[in-house]
């Protein structure tokens, strides 16, 4: 079992960072592929961004992609996700997910196994 707890979510203007965090609690973090998703108002969930077990192997969603970084940090089991230019269309609810699959490639809410409560990013223009 693993227990996720995001936070670093708030209210920015565009053009501002934020950087999101994921506790993690339980056995075997360091084996799981950890993502970010995200749900806008009225919209499905989407992946942003994914990191294998070992951090050596990043994902990100296209539309996220040179503005977002996800890192972690095994000795804290922690995973970062730091947005800098956000604009308006990155308000969303932010999730952390793992997936048991510390290898995994495909990046969509049926393949993780665990997820956080979420954390609201907020960027107003």
């Amino acid at each position: 079992q693993v227990q996720l707890v995001e936070s670093g979510g708030g209210l920015v203007q565009a053009g501002d960072s934020l950087r999101l965090s994921c506790a993690a609690s339980g056995r075997s973090f360091s084996s799981y592929a950890m993502g970010w998703f995200r749900q806008a108002p009225g919209k499905e969930r989407e992946f942003v961004a994914g990191i294998s077990w070992s951090g050596v192997f990043t994902y990100y969603a296209d539309s996220v992609k040179g503005r977002f970084t996800i890192s972690r940090d095994s000795a804290k089991n922690t995973v970062y996700l730091q947005m800098n230019s956000l604009k308006p269309e990155d308000t969303a609810v932010y999730y952390c997910a793992a997936s048991s699959n510390g290898f995994l490639r495909t990046w969509h809410g049926d393949a993780m196994d665990y997820w956080g409560k979420g954390t609201l990013v907020t960027v107003s223009s």
